[in-house]
């Protein structure tokens, strides 16, 4: 069976036809210079947002210093939201009052943390999870409902709770090292639809 079309805005068709609106391919929904997503990478809500990017990572604005970069086929829950670093509030004072925003000939530049927040690919981002600022998230991951996930989650780790903990990793590191050298996610579209019963079952000799 073929990948779904890849421009689409709406890619998941219901039975009688129709399109639904609550499931979006990002890439097609989201014009944002620091927000940057791969094809196949979606996002469902029960109450869409006119908005995505602003929905997502409402600290990401087009002035800010920092990047939110998502790979391909990612896989993003409803309430999932992105605290990126234009949220964080300078630390190394005596107080975390930001005087500077309030000043509008210090306000452009005044940004004390600037980490880019980086997810791979592949990666399922459960109900309700919380990605902190700077966070390096691994191909293949999960992060489960509710988690809240600030550092560095390893490929095709399974993180959860708060503060999220990386409580096992999916798969040994034989088959972990092999899927990041066969990349599947960067195969042209019509060999990823001839390989896709090997990536539903977890055959990786057939893959």
């Amino acid at each position: 069976m073929p990948l779904p079309d890849a421009t689409r805005r709406y890619p998941v068709t219901l039975p009688d036809g129709s399109e639904h609106k609550g499931t979006v391919f990002l890439n097609r929904v989201i014009d944002h210079p620091r927000f940057q997503v791969g094809d196949y990478s979606y996002a469902s809500d029960f109450d869409p947002p006119q908005d995505w990017a602003s929905h997502l990572a409402p600290y990401l604005f087009e002035t800010s210093a920092e990047t939110l970069r998502i790979g391909k086929f990612c896989q993003i829950a409803h309430g999932v939201r992105f605290i990126t670093s234009s949220a964080n509030h300078a630390m190394d004072g005596l107080t975390c009052f930001p005087f500077p925003v309030f000043d509008p000939e210090r306000m452009v530049g005044y940004q004390p943390d600037t980490r880019d927040t980086v997810i791979g690919h592949d990666v399922w981002i459960g109900y309700g999870a919380l990605i902190l600022p700077g966070a390096q998230i691994g191909n293949g991951a999960i992060i489960g409902a509710g988690a809240v996930v600030r550092g560095t989650v390893p490929d095709y780790g399974i993180v959860t709770g708060n503060p999220g903990t990386v409580i096992r990793h999916r798969f040994d590191a034989d088959t972990t090292a092999a899927l990041l050298d066969l990349a599947w996610w960067d195969w042209e579209p019509e060999r990823i639809a001839q390989a896709e019963p090997a990536l539903l079952s977890g055959d990786l000799k057939r893959l």
